[in-house]
């Protein structure tokens, strides 16, 4: 028999909950009992009348209030699970028993009246759009059918499996553990991203007066490419660089160097090409090469040798498979600078095996010592080459996201690469309009970054320091950078007992709560070293390096 009175399903969930004497958060509990999930917020909105259960809750509700399934859902036969119906003029009794009756019909009188809205809903439910399977639908606003959709739980979605071999521990789990440290309100001294502004450097002054003046006129998209300004004022540099064969149509701005690694990996790899790249490296580049398709194999950077390539070791790697080479220079993590015959003998192995040469250059401008900066390409007119810097470090500008590539040498034979570069170029339109506003600015004229790299200059005499506390810590050494602001030193793995450089990490994390980047997360194949930024300023590395000396005066790993 149906109701009477034609209650709806919220009344009778409400007036079930009184008979049982349960409140919301009661049923919420037993469900989890049970092993199964009720939200607050969907329980809620079943006992306001704003939505209905899809069938298998239904049931569960049921099961739960000790109630009739087909009754709580449409009024239909007994209200009381196996029990006989009790009527009254209101319509069948909530269930158990007849104080339980009583009770629920006195309950149910007292009870404020549903929303006419509500009650007017069909007695059928949209599922909630949610992926566990106890989120429930809301029921469409406005007049019209609703439809219904599947009750099957929804499917989990999974990251793609290009990502299984990925890494960029820059910003990986160790950081996300400072992170999480920080949330508790602890300080960390991050030691681990080359990011110069949170260190008190500065933009050039004439550099954000000329964005200012600018970004009225930046609104707009901008050739694929970049601003003409920009490209020029590039073109020069590289000119003054010595790279062969330039043109302004070879040059492409990006939001760093960072994007345009990335394009030139998916332009030129196809499953199963091979690229050389050095550990240890930039992640990025194997991060890019990997998730392009591609394989990386890294050729080893000798630390007896100021960190400079092991040729051998390059040209032993080379395969059919091979197609090109990529040089860090000057080098992130090592802070090398690879000297003019090192750079030829590159070029000469390039030329004998029909390579191409990818160099990352975006701290070209922070050498000290007096070394000079030489660009591969400026050596190899021959060979195809793509030249990359940027405005990030030796402006002071890492939060503009300004970069750019340079395609010179051998054209000819990149032909199609550069059809796949124009390619995706147009894909994404363009690069950041206001700062491609400023290059031409920032790469004429003074160039302030010079000061810092001087003796007297806070670059230089930080990295002076840092080497000096570095290599006085028993089992710590480190081969003095050249160029950059980082120092990737190596512990004696043996007095220390590490075997693994990410607990390492974590455990200097915790203890001395300073935040380094593990040499791992540089794809270099020993838990044996790891790599600082010297950014912050000399009161604050005095205290980090105490503080590492004091960690390393007891520590042993396990």
């Amino acid at each position: 028999m149906g109701e009477s009175t034609g209650s709806t399903f919220a009344e009778r969930l409400n007036r079930s909950l009184d008979a049982a004497g349960l409140k919301q958060a009661d049923l919420i509990r037993a469900a989890g009992a049970r092993g199964q999930k009720l939200g607050k917020s969907q329980v809620s909105q079943y006992v306001s009348g704003k939505t209905l259960p899809r069938p298998r809750v239904m049931r569960l509700l049921a099961e739960l209030l000790n109630v009739d399934e087909r009754w709580l859902a449409a009024g239909e036969g007994p209200a009381a699970s196996g029990a006989p119906t009790a009527t009254d003029g209101s319509g069948p009794a909530a269930p158990s028993s007849a104080a339980a009756t009583a009770s629920a019909a006195s309950a149910f009188a007292a009870a404020p009246p549903t929303p006419a809205r509500a009650a007017a809903r069909p007695e059928t439910a949209a599922p909630f759009p949610s992926s566990t399977a106890a989120s429930e639908s809301a029921l469409q606003s406005g007049p019209g059918p609703r439809s219904t959709q599947r009750s099957t739980p929804m499917r989990e979605f999974k990251k793609s499996t290009k990502l299984d071999n990925v890494l960029y521990d820059v910003r990986g789990p160790v950081a996300d553990e400072a992170a999480r440290m920080e949330d508790e309100g602890l300080r960390i001294l991050k030691l681990n991203i080359g990011n110069p502004a949170p260190f008190g450097f500065r933009t050039p002054d004439e550099v954000v007066t000329d964005m200012r003046q600018q970004l009225p006129d930046c609104e707009g998209y901008s050739d694929s490419k970049g601003l003409f300004s920009a490209r020029k004022a590039i073109m020069q540099y590289a000119q003054l660089k010595h790279i062969p064969n330039v043109s302004m149509d070879g040059i492409y701005t990006g939001n760093g160097v960072s994007e345009l690694i990335q394009l030139c990996m998916n332009a030129l790899l196809d499953t199963g090409d091979e690229i050389l790249i050095p550990s240890p490296d930039y992640p990025l580049w194997t991060a890019c090469a990997t998730l392009a398709g591609g394989t990386p194999v890294h050729y080893v950077c000798d630390e007896e040798a100021e960190w400079n390539p092991d040729l051998a070791d390059l040209e032993s790697k080379i395969t059919t498979n091979t197609k090109a080479i990529v040089i860090i220079n000057p080098n992130n993590p090592t802070g090398a600078v690879y000297p003019r015959e090192v750079l030829e003998q590159i070029v000469e192995i390039a030329r004998r095996h029909g390579l191409m040469i990818f160099s990352d250059e975006i701290y070209d401008r922070l050498c000290m010592d007096g070394v000079e900066h030489i660009s591969i390409a400026s050596l190899a007119p021959d060979l195809p080459c793509v030249t990359f810097s940027g405005l990030s470090k030796s402006h002071m500008i890492a939060g503009y996201r300004i970069g750019w590539m340079i395609l010179s040498g051998n054209k000819r034979c990149m032909r199609d690469f550069i059809y796949g570069i124009n390619m995706l170029s147009n894909m994404r339109l363009c690069s950041n309009v206001p700062a491609q506003s400023v290059v031409q600015t920032a790469l004429g004229g003074y160039q302030s970054v010079e000061r810092y790299v001087e003796p007297g200059g806070r670059i230089y005499e930080q990295r002076e320091y840092v080497y000096k506390a570095l290599n006085e810590i028993p089992g710590i050494s480190a081969v003095k950078p050249k160029a950059a602001f980082y120092i990737f030193p190596k512990m004696d793995v043996e007095r220390f007992n590490i075997t693994d450089d990410e607990q390492f990490a974590l455990d200097l994390l915790h203890e001395k709560r300073i935040l380094i980047t593990r040499g791992g997360g540089f794809n270099w194949g020993k838990p044996d070293h790891f790599r600082i930024v010297y950014l912050p300023r000399m009161e604050v590395l005095h205290e980090a390096l105490t503080d590492l000396a004091d960690f390393f005066a007891h520590y042993r790993q396990g």
